[in-house]
């Protein structure tokens, strides 16, 4: 068993993995890091969370290319330079094609307690939590993982791409593979900053 030091570096060290070397993930890796990823807490144990799993090449570069339609359109109409939007998109494409494997993480829309906007919000909570989670399980795999947002700007097209269920609503992305870089840590906040303790007011 892991001293409680030991944990605590385990969860301190996990970075984002955005270079990846070509080696296949075994399926029952991945189905182990998606068990873990569905012990994450959910308001009211709802687990609204779904997985779409890509690993083949053809169904890959039909996702890339839906989502980098919608980018491509979203910065020209915000009069981007086209050099710049033909950057993105090509960065894009190659990142999503050397992932081994890329998980697209969606809310279940209708596996709600009931139907308020506050409830949907908290489908949203618990599904980004699953997500941390599955981080933390391809971690512990010795695998790198990287979380993506670019679903959220182009969720019909990544629906339509994947033939996901209508209730499908996609939340985000992650690249998960054998890492092929070195990551240095990058420079957390002082905890100072981030924290406030709740004091009783002297005059209580």
């Amino acid at each position: 068993m892991p001293t409680k030091q030991e944990l605590h570096t385990f969860l301190r060290t996990r970075r984002s993995v955005r270079h990846f070397n070509p080696d296949p993930v075994p399926e029952s890796v991945i189905e182990e890091i998606l068990t873990t990823a569905t012990f994450a807490p959910s308001a009211h144990n709802r687990q609204p969370w779904r997985f779409a799993v890509v690993t083949d090449t053809a169904t890959k570069t039909r996702l890339a290319k839906a989502v980098t339609g919608k980018m491509r359109a979203d910065m020209q109409s915000q009069s981007a330079d086209e050099a710049d939007i033909e950057k993105r998109v090509a960065t894009s494409l190659r990142r999503m094609d050397e992932a081994p494997v890329v998980i697209v993480l969606c809310r279940d829309k209708t596996d709600v307690h009931v139907d308020t906007p506050e409830e949907a919000v908290m489908g949203v909570q618990s599904t980004a939590l699953a997500g941390l989670q599955l981080l933390l399980a391809a971690h512990a795999e010795g695998l790198g993982g990287n979380w993506i947002c670019w679903p959220l700007y182009a969720q019909e097209e990544t629906r339509a791409a994947l033939d996901l269920p209508e209730s499908w609503e996609p939340q985000a992305m992650y690249f998960i593979g054998y890492p092929d870089e070195t990551i240095k840590s990058k420079a957390r906040k002082p905890l100072k900053e981030t924290i406030r303790w709740s004091q009783t007011s002297p005059d209580v």
